[in-house]
């Protein structure tokens, strides 16, 4: 049995990791919750991890993985699809009891983008790199980046990820995206705006927000997947 704010909590890292791709920094959910301090946002993870919810991955920073949802969230995330099935008898064996083949899809590999200093982001001729076709959504044009740096690691991403991007040339405030800087460089940052600048804000402390005018900015993609080898 989980408290509300347990249930909260879980419910806000559930969001915004599906639509992210990447858990939420602890001040955003210290904010979502409306908590005074971090330290009851650790408790929180904590008893959601106890109780079998979450999981911390060992030696990330803040990185967590969802391991199940209860029942109320799980029927409110869940919400109804209808299909066509080829065949007159459904195949009613569990997943485990069967072939499953999961659907990858093929994206270009578009070089590294940066978090931390700036890098080239793009490559002449990109290679394919496999990810879960999950990760794709609608009509949109995806690819994938290498992630240089560790300016975004409090929101889950570190050097080496590849993160998946879908093509966009907007994006809301508190969006993860890949945004190129005065025509050429691009960096991974979390956007924001206010009045005519564009804040593009890293997610570690050493790193310092920069302000821009909102023309020096140009979004080409949003943040929706993230794969990690280890």
């Amino acid at each position: 049995m989980l408290t509300k704010k347990q249930l909260d909590l879980l419910d806000f890292i559930n969001r915004r990791m599906s639509r992210d791709g990447v858990p939420p920094s602890f001040d955003e959910m210290k904010e979502a919750l409306d908590l005074r301090s971090k330290s009851g946002i650790h408790r929180l993870i904590t008893a959601l991890e106890e109780r079998g919810f979450i999981r911390r991955l060992a030696h990330r920073a803040r990185a967590i993985e969802i391991v199940k949802l209860p029942e109320s969230l799980a029927n409110k995330s869940a919400g109804f699809e209808a299909r066509v099935i080829d065949g007159d008898i459904p195949d009613e064996r569990p997943a485990t009891a069967r072939n499953v083949t999961p659907s990858v899809s093929e994206l270009p590999l578009m070089g590294r983008i940066a978090a931390g200093a700036p890098i080239e982001a793009i490559n002449d001729i990109p290679p394919q790199i496999g990810v879960p076709g999950g990760m794709i959504s609608g009509n949109a044009r995806h690819y994938a980046l290498e992630v240089k740096g560790d300016s975004m690691i409090e929101a889950g991403i570190n050097d080496g990820d590849v993160v998946v991007i879908r093509e966009t040339a907007t994006a809301d405030d508190g969006d993860i995206v890949v945004a190129q800087v005065e025509g050429y460089e691009a960096t991974l940052k979390r956007f924001r705006r206010k009045g005519d600048m564009v804040m593009l804000e890293a997610a570690n402390p050493a790193y310092e927000t920069r302000v821009l005018p909102k023309g020096s900015v140009a979004v080409q993609g949003r943040l929706v997947g993230l794969i990690r080898t280890y």
